[in-house]
This record gives structure tokens, C-alpha cells and sequence, in this order.
């Protein structure tokens, strides 16, 4: 460190102004800031090491200014604005600092080129009542500011204030935690976490504040002049606490030091950032950023987006169901995410890409989604969920579904709102009906798919489905017969599980499937059978058993075999005889075209497998009677097609 008597200090910028210098300054400062650290107590004093970073505009500034900027001039002067000491630095290091559009957030993305220089020098500084004030200067600023006069032509003024040792003790600066934005996209909201730390751990307040100019000309790196120094010049209607133009306005929360707003016009514009350090209710230390924000037109391949999935106008969701929500996320070019699901509650929000939540309540809620928070391009979109549970479509059936019956369908559905607003019915067959509870006929037995669609006044939407088995419920008493009197005959019905017989006449019972029945005398008997199915389908057949007085065989005279289905076999009909030995037919040449032992088959009209001739045919048929005696019987009958 260099301390000098301030005679001979006066001598050297006397001397600085008058001798020429080869002029290096350039439009290349885009910014900068100065931090301190307590490093320990010397016997000569408190040693604090002093950071300084300035940002440099390496695509259009001047290469020799850049170049230049290998040594920097720090001074310390106490809190009263006495000099105290100077030195210079050189550079630790050179970091380029990213553009911030790795998100691919837009595709006209201007071209920069950025690098922060840092250096570092140790100052030893006794303790006072005032404190001190670190400055660095440096010319010049970027020409393309619109919002401050003449940027070509003034420099920068860049410091920090350290306080005395009797207010805080061995006090380290807060220290910014990013880098500021490059590029910010003009109509597009800016969500910027402009925030810092203090290891001291000290309370830290944000606010926009005055940038400052150097007063030497800044034609080269030189001593910086004393305090106090002068706030750059806006152009109207710009200040420092509105440095651009942006709706919603550019501020900058002073707990959180989220900057916000939603630049509307482009520009490159100088902002500045105070981070105030607070002890004890006492404002302690200030350090600042100094920074040019470039607002330009961008073609956004970022894209929030929650697809819209009801009939309601830009609502995500209707759940009418639960309270839980599995939210799409159809965004283009994001690689963070931001969710917010509007509960105001601070434990309402998720990182994840599509993440489920459980509202607490029902009601219409505000979702926020924001792409890439915290990049220089973000977007964002608010839907809207509505929670409205439960409804819940259920529906009976009475118990009888028979075939050619009503069937009675009731609605049981659960709607949390007690509004159901309307109903709409698909039997399966075709037929549909709006009412609440309605009935329906099927006519044929089958397998049908019923369908209830429901909705109420909130627009919940349900459906159920249900098979419905109509039953295939057809009673049979059996066939018709004929008997010889004295004989039994067993009946045997189908078509159910419950079966009830009359008259009882001859009858052994009148309750089974199959009752058994003697008739005596001959005559003509009908009964009718009472049959219920499983499922309570119910319903009625007849059968009528004739009673002869002698075993028969009943022949008809002629037949049709012509595919029609009436009288298309010829066969007897026995009565009363308990073995057919056999049954022949023969054409009127004697050769032989049909035979059967089977009182159940008869002659079809072929003979070999080819159609017989019309005409007159024979027949012979051989028996036993009910006392096994044998007999035969012979006659004639008549092919007609």
C-alpha cells in the first residue's frame, strides 16, 4: 500500500492532467461492484480484502481499453471524505459470462460477448470513528444507453463503504449472489433473483438506486478522485428508481430481491442495484450493482402451457371426484418449472414437470405455471382448476328382467351438490331415455350394456355401465301325445325351477317338472303347466295327452319332401307300441329305398342319395305290442313334390 502527503499528492494530479496520455477510454464499462472481507486485526490495523469486479463489453468495446484494464486504481477514504490511501491491482481473473439463453428461449437471440475482470488488493486500515469508502473509476460507458445523457463520455464511479470498527466489529460485505441478465426479451415478464449473502449473517434490504460518474475525464486508469461524487444524468422521463420503460413497472422486492416487470420497449438500459446490510435495526454497510440491462425483440421458443381439457373457458380441470389434480404439462423449450396452484398457502407450489396436488377444499383455483424461473426469457401461463366432488353415477334394476316384461331402472347416482340437472339413458338396444328413472321393455332375452350419462349444474360429468342379463325364459310343457288307456305317461316340463300342474286329474302331483299320469279312459287331456324362472320370470304352456282304446300306428296316406317344412318325412306314429322290429319302404318294382329300426327317423323322399320319384311307394312295419307280442302291419303311400 502507498501512502503520500497530500502536497505531493496535489503535485501528482497536477502533473496527470497536464502530461499527455494516449487516450484508451471506450464505451467497454457495462458495470461492476466492490465487496470487502475482514481478513483479521494487524498490529497497524484491520486488514480487509477489497474485490472489485467490472464487466466488460468484449464485442464492441475497444480491444485496447479492454486491455488496458490490467491494473485498477482503488482508494480509500474515510467517512468524512478524507484521502487515505491508494494502490493498484491486477486482474485474478477473467470469466466470461454466459448469455443465459442455454434454454434456447428464443430463436433471434443478438449477438454479446461479456467477461467480468476481478481483482483483489489487501488494505490495513486503522480503526476510526468514520469509517471508510472504497472507490473505483473508470471511463467509459457504453454508448447504446438511452436512458442517461452522454454514456460515451462518463465513466463509472464504483464503491463501498466499510464501517467503523467502534459501531461493528470485523464486518464482512454482502456479496451478490448471480450474474446479472444479459438479454432480457421485450413483452415478456422478467422474474430475476437479484439477491445476495452476508456471512456475518446480517439482515440485507433491496433497492434501486443512483449510478454515479467519475469526475477526471477517465481518459486512463488513475487514482479515483474524492468523494463526494455525482449521480449520472437520466433522460427524462427516466430516473434511477424507473430506469425503463416496463408494465408492469421494474422493481425489486426489498426482502427477497426478486426483480420484477415486463419490459415494453426495447433498449439498452443502465440499472443499479443497493443491497443495504442491516445489524440491529442499524444500516450498517451498502454495496451496489451497477449493470446495463438489454431489452430486445425476441421470437419466444419458450411456451408455458397447460392444455385446456373441460368446456370451461381456459380451465385446466374439472374434478368431480376428489380434491386431487395430476396437472399435463404441455410447454415448449422449458428446462425448469415453476408451479404455483393457488391456495395461497407457501407450501402450495412444485418444481416438478407434471406434478399431482390435493386442494384442501372445493372452489375455482388460480394455477400459475412458469417456464425457465429465474432465466432471462421465462414464460408464463394461469389456468384454472375447478374442484367440485363428489358426483358419482350408480343405478339398480328391479329384480325381475324377463323377456317381454318391464324392467324398472332407478337412479343412485351421488352428487355432493344435490343438483343433479340432467340424465341420459342407453339400454343397449337402441332405445335411450332422459328421465331420472325411467323403464324399459326388452323384447327378446340377450346380454345387455346399460349405460347411465349424468351431469349437474357445476357440469360434473359421469357415466356407469352395467350388464343387464334378460332372461332367456321360454316354459315348456312338452310335446303333445297319444296313449293307449291303461298306460302311464311321465311328464316333463323346462324352462324354470318352479312348477305347478292343472288340473290335477291323473295326475300324482302337481308340483315337479315331471309328475306322473295314469289314464283309464280313453278321451282327450289338456293340462297347463305354471313355470317360474330363477329369476322370477313366470309364465304358462299347455300339453294335451290323447287316450286310445287299442295300440295303433298312425300312417298318412302321402307326403311332401320339398324342403318347405310341412309333411317333409314320412314315418309312423305309434301308440301303444313298445318295439319297432322294423320299417321298410320299396318302390313298385320291389327294390327296397328306405329302412329304420328307430320309431324317431323317417323316409326324406331320396333314394341313394338322389331324389325319388313321385308316385306310389309301400311300406312294411314290424312290432312288438306292451306284452311283447310280435306283429306286422303293410300298406301304401303316395310321393307327392
Amino acid at each position: 500500500m502507498k501512502t503520500l502527503p497530500s502536497f505531493l499528492l496535489k503535485n501528482i494530479f497536477l502533473l496527470l492532467l497536464v502530461l499527455p496520455a494516449e487516450r484508451v477510454s471506450a464505451t467497454h464499462i457495462v458495470g461492476g461492484e466492490i465487496t470487502y472481507k475482514f481478513l483479521g486485526t494487524v498490529p497497524a490495523g484491520n486488514k480487509y480484502q477489497i474485490s472489485l469486479s467490472i464487466y466488460e463489453d468484449c464485442l464492441n468495446g475497444s480491444p485496447g481499453a479492454i486491455a488496458s484494464d490490467n491494473l485498477a486504481w482503488l482508494t480509500v477514504n474515510d467517512g468524512l471524505g478524507n484521502f487515505v490511501a491508494f494502490d493498484s491491482a491486477r486482474y485474478t481473473s477473467v470469466v466470461l459470462i454466459p448469455a443465459n439463453f442455454s434454454n434456447a428461449c428464443v430463436s433471434n437471440i443478438p449477438q454479446t460477448c461479456l467477461q467480468r475482470k476481478d481483482f483483489v488488493h489487501d488494505f490495513v486500515l486503522p480503526p476510526n470513528a468514520s469509517g471508510y469508502f472504497i472507490t473505483y473509476q473508470r471511463c467509459c460507458r457504453n454508448a447504446a444507453i438511452v436512458n442517461i445523457k452522454d454514456p460515451a463520455n462518463i465513466g463509472t464511479a464504483l464503491f463501498c463503504n466499510i464501517p467503523p470498527v467502534a459501531v461493528v466489529a470485523n464486518n464482512n460485505s454482502a456479496v451478490f449472489t448471480n450474474f446479472p441478465p444479459q438479454i432480457i426479451c421485450v413483452n415478456n415478464p422478467l422474474v430475476y433473483n437479484h439477491s445476495a449473502t452476508d456471512a456475518d449473517g446480517d439482515s440485507l434490504t433491496y433497492e434501486l438506486c443512483n449510478s454515479y460518474m467519475c469526475l477526471n475525464g477517465g481518459n486512463i486508469d488513475t487514482q479515483p478522485f474524492l468523494p463526494p461524487y455525482m449521480p449520472v444524468s437520466y433522460i427524462s422521463p427516466y430516473t434511477f428508481s424507473f430506469p425503463m420503460t416496463a408494465y408492469p413497472l421494474l422493481q425489486i422486492d426489498p426482502r427477497t430481491g426478486i426483480m420484477s416487470g415486463t419490459p415494453n420497449r426495447t433498449g439498452r438500459y443502465l440499472v443499479t442495484v443497493c443491497c443495504n446490510e442491516w445489524r440491529n435495526g442499524i444500516l450498517i454497510s451498502t454495496i451496489k450493482r451497477e449493470f446495463q440491462f438489454v431489452v430486445t425483440s425476441c421470437s419466444k421458443l419458450v411456451i408455458a402451457d397447460i392444455p385446456v381439457l373441460t368446456s370451461y373457458p381456459n380451465t385446466f380441470e374439472l374434478n368431480c371426484k376428489d380434491h386431487s389434480i395430476h396437472f399435463i404439462n404441455s410447454s415448449i423449450g422449458g428446462y425448469a418449472y415453476h408451479w404455483d396452484f393457488g391456495t395461497h398457502n407457501t407450501k402450495d407450489t412444485s418444481t416438478d414437470f407434471e406434478p399431482t396436488f390435493v386442494y384442501p377444499d372445493t372452489g375455482t383455483y388460480s394455477v400459475k405455471l412458469v417456464a425457465n424461473p429465474g432465466g432471462t426469457c421465462p414464460d408464463s401461463i394461469i389456468r384454472l382448476v375447478r374442484i367440485y366432488p363428489i358426483l358419482h353415477a350408480a343405478f339398480t334394476t328391479n329384480n325381475i328382467q324377463c323377456a317381454g316384461t318391464t324392467i324398472d331402472f332407478t337412479d343412485q347416482s351421488i352428487d355432493s351438490f344435490k343438483s343433479g340437472a340432467s340424465w341420459m339413458w342407453y339400454f343397449g338396444d337402441g332405445d335411450s331415455s332422459l328421465l331420472q328413472n325411467p323403464s324399459h321393455l326388452y323384447p327378446y332375452s340377450g346380454i345387455y350394456d346399460v349405460v347411465l350419462a349424468t351431469k349437474n349444474t357445476r357440469d360434473c360429468r359421469d357415466t356407469a355401465l352395467r350388464r343387464v342379463a334378460v332372461d332367456n325364459f321360454k316354459p315348456f310343457a312338452g310335446n303333445d301325445t297319444t296313449i293307449v288307456k291303461g298306460e302311464y305317461i311321465n311328464f316333463n316340463a323346462t324352462g324354470g325351477t318352479q312348477y305347478v300342474w292343472t288340473p290335477p286329474v291323473y295326475l300324482e302331483s302337481t308340483d315337479s317338472y315331471n309328475p306322473i299320469g295314469y289314464f283309464p279312459d280313453p278321451g282327450q287331456y289338456t293340462y297347463e303347466v305354471n313355470v317360474t324362472s330363477p329369476f322370477g320370470c313366470a309364465g304358462t304352456d299347455t300339453i294335451t295327452v290323447t287316450v286310445v282304446n287299442q295300440a295303433a300306428f298312425l300312417m298318412p296316406t302321402a307326403f311332401t319332401p320339398n324342403g318347405d317344412g310341412l309333411n317333409d318325412v314320412f314315418m309312423p306314429r305309434s301308440v301303444g307300441y313298445s318295439k319297432l322290429n322294423y320299417f321298410r319302404i320299396f318302390n313298385r318294382w320291389g327294390e327296397e329305398v328306405f329302412f329304420t329300426t328307430s320309431l324317431e327317423t323317417g323316409w326324406d323322399g331320396t333314394c341313394h342319395n338322389k331324389t325319388a320319384d313321385i308316385g306310389t311307394y309301400y311300406w312294411d312295419i314290424s312290432y312288438k305290442d306292451r306284452f311283447g307280442k310280435d306283429g306286422s302291419m303293410k300298406g301304401d303311400v303316395t310321393l307327392v313334390r
